[in-house]
Parts: structure tokens; sequence; C-alpha cells
């Protein structure tokens, strides 16, 4: 990597990490739109129940900071015990490094040597960084870059639920792969991951359930395969929002990687969660603020959240506690909200919080949370600090 390019790249760490505190409380009538809304009151509620949760399940939490992408959260969620944070990319990590946190899983595996020297390089100021591996030749070459910077890494072997997107086969290759491990001086075989993200958003409980189950079933199998042929496995991590209450009673699970728990979102509200139609054991506590700004014909109104405010790649925004709304999107910079039945009168002006879509994604378009007390005042901003990361 060149020198300038090494430089634009850490420009990230020149990023604000810590919260902005206002000089006078805003009401929300002052804060500018479009505007990613935080909940503050429900979103410790969120945080509190999972840590509760799993503490009674007996279970560990390493929530993904994929989905907020902001430090301050994630110290908050160490603060209420979870064992570490999982990062899905290198940046993402090294902002939360540079943000003082040191219990952090990288759940990708990284390919080139480039990023192999940047994982070993937050290693090198933490024990604590781990990554996972799904092939034994870039082990090796993992191994070798640990061996030039004097460090010993640790790694978790990631197994593939038989999702295909990444990890390695069940059985006897990962075996293979973990006896790889074994033999190199500079890696320390820690575990495994098995993340079943293809079940998280299966509309029927039950059976949502009861394929979590089988899921992770066939990894623990894997699991007991490693320790009969003489290795350790410390970590058995995996699991996510959709799955908690299930993954979290598995003999053998050491701890789940939930991380929409924190905000949650309309695709997680729509799926059934035990006998209820929606899933609600979590509250919504992440909105987008928008404003309507135009009325060219009777029965809609537009508003000035698009694509450029919401993540499309699922189900639509949609309006917050008020009936009769149906956002569509009209564009990058506009949205329409269809006034259907009985809905409400909309004004020009006024604002509407709107639940996202998808929260990962949607926070990823944004730069700044926008935190609203239980006064209704806005107090401070936190800054989205990896956002964008994604190398």
């Amino acid at each position: 990597m060149s020198a300038e390019l090494a430089d634009l790249l850490l420009a990230r760490e020149r990023r604000p990490i810590e919260p902005v505190r206002l000089p006078e409380p805003l009401p929300l009538a002052a804060v500018p739109t479009p505007a990613l809304l935080v909940d503050r009151a429900a979103m410790e509620r969120n945080l509190r129940r999972m840590a509760e949760h799993m503490q009674q399940a007996g279970c560990g939490l390493r929530p993904h900071a994929k989905m907020h992408k902001t430090p301050l959260i994630a110290r908050r969620q160490l603060e209420l015990g979870a064992l570490g944070i999982c990062c899905a990319k290198v940046s993402e990590a090294e902002m939360m490094r540079a943000a003082g946190i040191e219990q952090i899983l990288i759940t990708s595996p990284v390919a080139s040597v480039d990023k192999m020297a940047r994982v070993v390089a937050l290693a090198a100021t933490s024990a604590a960084v781990w990554v996972v591996v799904d092939d034994a030749g870039r082990a090796r070459m993992l191994d070798e870059v640990a061996r030039s910077a004097g460090i010993r890494l640790g790694v978790l072997v990631d197994l593939d639920p038989r999702m295909g997107r990444t990890g390695i086969a069940l059985g006897e290759p990962a075996l293979e792969l973990v006896r790889v491990i074994a033999g190199c001086s500079h890696l320390q075989f820690i575990g495994l991951q098995q993340y079943a993200g293809h079940l998280m958003h299966l509309d029927d409980a039950a059976e949502r359930a009861r394929r979590a189950r089988e899921t992770a079933a066939l990894g623990l199998e894997t699991r007991s395969l490693i320790e009969v042929d003489g290795h350790e496995v410390a970590v058995f991590t995996g699991g996510g929002t959709g799955t908690f209450d299930v993954d979290s009673t598995i003999a053998g699970m050491t701890d789940i990687q939930a991380g929409s728990y924190v905000f949650m979102d309309e695709e997680y509200a729509t799926i059934g969660q035990g006998n209820r139609a929606r899933f609600d054991y979590f509250e919504v506590a992440l909105f987008v603020l928008v404003t309507a700004i135009s009325q060219p014909r009777s029965g809609a109104v537009t508003v000035d959240g698009g694509y450029k405010s919401f993540a499309s790649d699922s189900v639509a925004p949609v309006a917050h506690g008020i009936e009769g709304l149906r956002y569509h999107f009209a564009g990058d910079e506009h949205g329409v909200l269809q006034l259907l039945g009985d809905a409400p009168q909309i004004e020009l002006g006024d604002r509407i919080r709107m639940v996202t879509p998808h929260c990962d994604p949607t926070i990823n378009l944004h730069d700044w949370m926008v935190v609203v007390e239980e006064d209704g005042l806005v107090h401070e901003l936190w800054p989205v600090a990896a956002r964008g990361c994604s190398w």
C-alpha cells in the first residue's frame, strides 16, 4: 500500500468518537432533517434486556458492532457485560480499537497480505484482537505475517453452516484446517464461529427455532470431532438477534453475536416470535426523522427522505405511531407518504418518525445519531465513527 493511500485510509482515526454535547438542548422541530434519531431510553432498555437475558441463560454475548458502527454504543455493551465486540471488517475493528476497545473479533476472513498486516498490527496492541480463518493457505500466510511482527495471533475457524457465504465445510475439512493452525508457530487456535445468517429472518418462529437448533448441532458435532483430535475449543460463537432466544439455550454455545437488538427495524418487526405475530421482545429505538415538504396532489405528501436516507434492500420504512400512512420511495432525496383510510392530515413542515427498513445499512448512510432523551429534547449527538468502514 502506498504511503499516500495509507494516509487517506488512516484519516478515519481522526474522526470524532466521543459524544458532542449541545450548548442548549434542542426540540426535534429544530433538528435538520433527514436525521438519524435514537430514542436513548428505548435503546438502554434493549441493551439491559439482552444483557439480563443472556446472564439468566448462562450464555455470553459478543455483540456485532457492524450494526451500529458506533464505539460509544460498543463501550456501553461492554459495560453491561459483553465478552467483546464483533466487527465485520478490518477498518471497523481499527475504529473500535482507536476508541480503546480491546476485545474484538473480526468475523470475516482476510485474504490479502495488506489486510493481514493490519490485523496483526491491531493484535500487537491487544492480544484480545482475534480474526476468523477458513482456508489453510491463508492461515499459513497469516502465520507468516504474525511471525514477521513477532506476535501470536488468536484465530477462530469460520464454519459454513451450509449458507455458502464464508466458512469451511463442517466435519473433516474443518478438522484439517485446525490441524494446520496447530502447526503454525504464530497462530493460536481459539475456537469456532458458525453464523447462520440465512435463518435470522425466517417468518415462521417455530421453523426458525428448529433450524437454528439443527444448524448448531451440526457445528457442535464438528467441535466434538476437533476436541477428540486433541484440540481445545474454548469458544463456539455465532447466532444473532433473530435466534437469540434459541441460541442462548444451546449447550456448547459460548456466546452469540446479536447486533440489531440494540435498535431493531421493520425487517425484524415483521417476523414472528414465540406465539406473537411480531418480533417485539426488543423495542424500536432507531428512526429517521423526515419532514413533509410538498403536496403536489391530494391523498399523498412528499417527505425529504429517500434512498440516501434509508437502506432500500428490503421492506419500506414505516411511520411510527401513525396509522394509515404508506411510504413509497420517490428517488434519492424524496419519499411519498400515501394517506390511506383514516390517516391524519399531514401538514407541510410536520416531522414524522420513520422506522428504518434495515438498521445496519441505514446507519451507514448517516454521519451522526441525533439522541433524544426522555424529556423529548436532543442534548447530544453521537458520531457514527465507523461509517463507510467497509474495507
